[in-house]
């Protein structure tokens, strides 16, 4: 591996073997319903919790990835995962289903993309053959968490996203050719513009996206003709936007191939506001449409940039502007 600009190329591309994707209720009435492996029928997945539904989620879109690319646990080197919740008590209970080594980790709605690079770097460092990379949200987890219990039915305001409940999960290998593969990543800074309102996530994020996409053109001498589909995570209508006029004022236009995941997972509408968001948004979508699209050559090369806001109720109930994080992964068929 070498690092180029602050941008990290891969000189042995990591191979994307397979994915999985599971989501609730109401993200299977979405758009992309359709595509994804499983659509729960009830948000409690026979659990007796919302957060232990999520556990399980996350728990099921390990096994199934592991499944689908035909390989068996022990051939696992690591699994690298996050979620929304304190403690990232969902992707670490996960971790307790199997023998693998674990690594936890937070950046909000930015950790999927931040779970692939950590382990390309692994793979590519010869470090590991094998890695499981999976995040999961759930709306009514994060409702409670960030903002109001559902129970107190607080109305949602119109810049608002909702909380994609959903588990996607990637696995990597060093081994296989003729496979989608990761051939270079940015790492995003945090970014502050000082927005303040904890249901403004699009505003909010927007910024460190424009910052980590506008670096990655230039670390690469790239254009965004040179991509098919530059993915953003969860910046929702309104973010997306902002991105795109931020973008604009750099000298790179993204109007013409750019896509949100969470203006694709839902019908964005009166009811849906901006969208969607959560660390499952990226996640999910990445997993049941665009990955299937580079895996069947429709689409040869993307910029996934998956969108995070470092929040907590604490700093937001001391005042504290919200920070965004976005990491980037450029996948492509070689």
């Amino acid at each position: 591996m070498k690092e180029s600009y602050k941008n990290l190329v891969f000189e042995n591309p990591i191979s994307v073997l397979e994915t999985y994707s599971i989501v609730g209720t109401k993200e299977g009435k979405g758009n992309l319903g359709k595509k994804f492996n499983f659509v729960l029928e009830d948000d409690r997945y026979d659990e007796s919790t919302f957060e232990k539904a999520e556990c399980k989620m996350l728990s099921t879109a390990v096994k199934q990835v592991i499944k689908k690319s035909n390989h068996t646990e022990k051939q696992v080197d690591l699994f690298v995962g996050g979620d929304l919740l304190n403690q990232i008590i969902s992707a670490s209970f996960t971790a307790r289903d199997f023998e693998i080594p674990f690594l936890g980790l937070y950046n909000a709605c930015a950790t999927f993309a931040e779970s692939m690079i950590i382990s390309s770097m692994a793979i590519s460092g010869n470090f590991i053959d094998n890695a499981v990379c999976g995040v999961v949200s759930h709306f009514s987890t994060a409702e409670r968490q960030y903002r109001y219990p559902l129970e107190l039915g607080c109305v949602r305001p119109p810049q608002s996203q909702w909380t994609v409940t959903g588990a996607g999960a990637v696995f990597l290998s060093k081994y296989t050719n003729g496979y989608p593969s990761i051939t270079s990543a940015t790492i995003g800074k945090v970014v502050d513009y000082g927005v303040t309102d904890v249901n403004n996530m699009g505003a909010a994020m927007a910024p460190s996206c424009a910052s980590t996409l506008v670096r990655h053109f230039k670390a690469t001498n790239t254009n965004p003709s040179d991509y098919d589909m530059i993915v953003t995570g969860d910046l929702g209508a309104l973010g997306s936007k902002i991105l795109k006029k931020l973008v604009n004022d750099d000298g790179y236009s993204i109007y013409s191939n750019h896509y949100d995941c969470g203006e694709m997972i839902y019908n964005v509408n009166d009811e849906e506001f901006q969208g969607g968001s959560g660390a499952g948004c990226s996640a999910v979508v990445f997993s049941s449409y665009v990955y299937p699209m580079l895996r069947e050559k429709k689409i040869n090369k993307i910029l996934l940039l998956s969108t995070g806001a470092l929040l907590s109720t604490v700093s937001s109930g001391q005042g504290e502007s919200i920070p965004g994080i976005t990491h980037a992964v450029c996948l492509e068929n070689l």
